[in-house]
């Protein structure tokens, strides 16, 4: 099999920092370890952002139920991350209102203080002033919304975004600021000098091909499977991570038929649930379960999307059905493991980030959430330079631009590009024929796939649907649909066969029909 994309990196190279893992957190280290003129190598054993990083909620959020747990210190970092975020990523970075439907006084009450504070402690990152509205108003902002004791609502501001398109972004980002990334590069084992760790040990899951890369110092940043890596280098180590999964459902966007997101702050389990517009679609979600193992590519479980359904129907004025889910789609967290015999509940698992030395050369970064991602990349870069004698450097990336990042109308099809959509524009011009969508129901065109196997490392079919533009989430019979016309596409790009063509639509569609609620619960 060939690769569109094999960066040349040199051999011999003794890297000051080797970076496993190709999530937020990896990319975000990587990007910080670069730009203070380090030697960076990052491997990912799939694509950018195929696990965690692509599941989340799409929310660039302070974390208000952190507030209510008393973890201010949290907040603040996060406020201020969130607010740095839509300075250096501005075409995927936008403020979103987000409405608290009231149907009692004392909810009024409760959440207005509360959000009062929130605005309070951004400072001059605040998004804006939160707000109560009446019921009449609150019917007008969301028409959707259940109208039967309904008091009004309380409107607050966060941050919504794109996560793989970030990732993408930042992985850019990276390698114009000097560092070598390698997806589909798994890690299959560590180089050993005595007790101390000094490299990795790799197989290129496309080509086959081994290969072995020399560091000062080695992060693992694997996210649910750091445990793994750990194992690597001790075998008998405890388990670091407990995976908790998180589902969300896609149902088309009139169910609230707004342009504001839903935040229900107490569903029947005590959690928090949010109904988000994202690509013309609404998002709704997510549980908190935990589980005992873990995986690329995690399934929704039955009672998980009964609960989310459920707690829609209960705000919702239109009742969805399960014939109305577009795509269902899990992501796994890595909290931190219990040190108590009883591990069920995920309530006891820090959701903050924790970094540490694992062993000589060997340091562990896991936890966190994506608005956090820079500071925490900072934090570990910060400890490698200590940990391994590298010279000191300052960190810049707090003012430090994303690929792409510029002012863009949002609601231009090609916004998510940032300053990239001139570039796409010019591939149209050159070929006409690059115009033509991919699919009647979306404004996705052909070029947008020319131009992801070109220049966003994107190799399968997989990656341009699921990551680049995101239809797998959204919806995934359309996803399905496409798979032919992006396989064709790449396979011109890549000088492929029929027979990789072929293979390529097989594997897609078997993996979307995980996607697709009714499939995925065969």
């Amino acid at each position: 099999m060939k690769r569109l994309h094999q960066p040349k990196i040199t051999d011999n190279i003794n890297w000051d920092l080797i970076i496993i893992g190709g999530g937020a957190t990896g990319l975000g280290t990587a990007l910080d370890a670069a730009s203070r003129g380090f030697k960076t190598l990052l491997v990912e054993q799939a694509d950018f952002a195929k696990g965690t990083s692509s599941r989340s909620t799409k929310l660039v959020h302070g974390g208000v139920r952190y507030l209510a747990q008393g973890d201010i210190g949290l907040v603040r970092h996060a406020l201020k991350e969130r607010g740095l975020l839509q300075q250096n990523a501005k075409h995927l970075v936008h403020k979103e209102a987000f409405l608290i439907p009231c149907y009692d006084w004392l909810s009024v009450i409760k959440y207005l203080t509360g959000l009062t504070l929130y605005d309070w402690l951004a400072g001059k990152y605040s998004f804006g002033k939160s707000k109560y509205f009446s019921k009449k108003e609150t019917l007008a902002m969301m028409p959707g919304i259940k109208e039967k004791g309904l008091k009004g609502s309380i409107r607050y501001y966060d941050g919504k975004f794109d996560d793989a398109r970030l990732a993408i972004n930042i992985a850019q980002t990276a390698v114009e600021k000097g560092a070598s990334l390698l997806n589909y590069t798994k890690v299959t084992g560590l180089l050993k000098d005595g007790e101390t760790v000094t490299g990795i040990e790799t197989e290129d899951a496309i080509t086959g091909v081994k290969a072995s890369y020399h560091g000062k110092v080695v992060i693992n940043a694997t996210g649910v499977f750091v445990d793994e890596i750990l194992h690597m280098n001790n075998p008998n180590s405890r388990k670091m991570v407990r995976p908790s999964q998180g589902v969300h459902v896609v149902l088309e966007k009139s169910f609230l038929n707004s342009e504001s997101a839903l935040m229900i702050p107490k569903t029947s389990d005590g959690r928090v649930l949010f109904a988000v517009p994202w690509h013309e679609h609404l998002l709704v979600g997510t549980t908190d379960t935990p589980l005992d193992e873990h995986s690329l590519e995690p399934r929704a479980l039955k009672e998980e999307v009964d609960f989310i359904m459920a707690t829609a129907t209960s705000y919702f004025n239109r009742k969805p059905l399960e014939k109305d889910i577009l795509s269902v789609f899990s992501g796994l967290r890595p909290l931190a493991a219990p040190t108590s015999s009883d591990g069920n509940s995920t309530k006891e698992i820090s959701r903050d980030h924790k970094l540490i030395v694992s062993a000589k050369g060997l340091i562990t970064i896991t936890g966190g959430k994506w608005t956090t991602y820079r500071r925490m990349a900072e934090e570990t870069v910060n400890l490698a330079i200590t940990h391994a004698g590298l010279a000191s450097k300052a960190c810049i990336t707090e003012n430090l631009s994303i690929h792409g990042s510029i002012f863009v109308e949002e609601n231009h099809p090609l916004a998510i590009y940032g300053s990239d959509r001139a570039h796409i524009e010019a591939l149209i011009q050159e070929n006409q024929a690059l115009a033509q969508k991919l699919h009647p129901s979306f404004p996705f065109t052909e070029a947008e796939v020319v131009w992801s196997a070109r220049h966003e490392i994107a190799e399968t079919v997989e990656d341009i649907l699921s990551r680049r533009l995101r239809v797998l989430f959204i919806d995934a019979q359309a996803a399905k649909d496409m798979a032919p016309k992006v396989a064709s596409l790449l396979a011109k790009e890549l000088s492929a066969d029929q027979n990789w063509e072929t293979e390529q639509i097989e594997t897609f569609n078997t993996l979307a029909d995980g996607y697709l609620y009714h499939q995925s619960l065969k």
